[in-house]
């Protein structure tokens, strides 16, 4: 029977959106494939690692039945990307073989059952739903989620903490040398929920969000989110464990604060790190009323300097920082100016935006 005619693009689109989150090694050889179910003219895509399932669906012309099998979703992909955009792509299924022809190119696919595919039980008490633009969220997530940990121990750092409470929504991450906080506004009063996605959620997250007005709805559970957008379903395990009280890790009162322009700050500090030393990351900053001076050496006794005028008339403070931590933020922000506050060479530094009040970057100083 043929399962589907359509031209290349659409049925890419369809494929791609669903494949990210599919490992090219798995013990269970069946995850390597995409399900693919069809009702009518309407075929639905899901793919899964047992922690994540994505699905979505398209209409497609074909025969009339329905209609389950899975094949190798990458096989398919690449296949599907070597054939002309605008080419027409004929699916057919006959044995346990799922043939792909486009123009005179022909492709047979071995497939696996249907029924053998691990869908993820879905939670049954989620919570109340609310949404954001998907350009919203994106940029929340833009704005956090380099100060994920990798793969520490302590397994609830590897995330994102979502708090919704009231009208807010708050997106944390942190790997304990520095933690990032981005606030968006709700259109309904939430009660309070807390939960904590995992890595490669968010990673996942971060490439399907559109740059558009488009409301994305989120649903928690227990142990289970839950995200429907641009006709997709998007169901997550959530990462167990408590987060650490991100409140009383933001400095409330500095007394220092200094306000300059992004860009000439990340061009800097971007400078000044070529000649740091690949284990230690180390850069000096001095900041004395008028001038900021950016220092880093490293094992060669090769050294670099950096100046910049800035308009600062507080204490005269030479703190030590990890060149990493600070540009990790500065390049994933879009505005032109950022305030530093600062209290001595020992204590936190905090990073905010003048003029939006839902955004805090807090690092730790480090002995150099």
């Amino acid at each position: 029977m043929i399962v589907l005619k359509s031209p290349q693009e659409k049925f890419l689109g369809a494929l791609q959106a669903v494949a990210g989150i599919v490992e090219r090694r798995h013990t269970l050889p069946v995850l390597a494939n995409v399900l693919m179910r069809k009702t009518g003219n309407t075929i639905e895509f899901t793919t899964s690692d047992l922690e994540i399932q994505v699905r979505t669906q398209a209409e497609f012309d074909g025969d009339a039945g329905n209609f389950s099998t899975t094949v190798g979703a990458r096989k398919l992909i690449d296949i599907l990307r070597t054939l002309p955009a605008d080419q027409n792509v004929t699916l057919s299924s006959a044995q346990n073989k799922l043939t792909l022809t486009g123009g005179k190119s022909r492709f047979t696919l071995q497939t696996l059952p249907a029924e053998d595919f691990p869908l993820v039980q879905e939670a049954a008490d989620f919570g109340p739903a609310f949404s954001v633009p998907q350009k919203s969220l994106k940029a929340l997530i833009a704005q956090v989620h380099f100060a994920m940990a990798v793969h520490d121990i302590r397994y609830y750092l590897n995330g994102i903490l979502f708090v919704a409470e009231g009208k807010s929504l708050t997106l944390v991450a942190t790997d304990g040398h520095r933690l990032a906080l981005a606030q968006a506004t709700l259109d309904v009063e939430m009660p309070k929920q807390e939960v904590i996605l995992p890595r490669k959620t968010v990673l996942e997250l971060q490439r399907l969000l559109k740059d558009e007005d488009t409301a994305i709805e989120m649903r928690f559970a227990g142990n289970q989110a839950k995200f429907a957008f641009s006709g997709m379903e998007f169901v997550t395990k959530l990462v167990e464990g408590k987060f650490p009280d991100y409140n009383r890790v933001i400095p409330k009162n500095h007394k220092n604060h200094v306000t300059l322009g992004r860009v000439p700050l990340l061009a800097s500090l971007q400078r000044a790190a070529i000649l740091t030393s690949e284990k230690f990351k180390g850069v000096r900053l001095n900041f004395d009323p008028g001038t900021l001076r950016i220092a880093s050496s490293n094992a060669e006794q090769e050294e670099a300097k950096e100046e910049l005028e800035i308009d600062y008339g507080g204490d005269a403070i030479e703190i030590g920082f990890n060149v990493t931590y600070l540009m990790d933020v500065l390049a994933n922000m879009g505005q032109e100016m950022v305030t530093l506050s600062l209290q001595d060479s020992n204590s936190s530094a905090l990073v905010t935006v003048p003029e939006q009040g839902g955004f805090k970057y807090v690092v730790m100083p480090m002995r150099i």
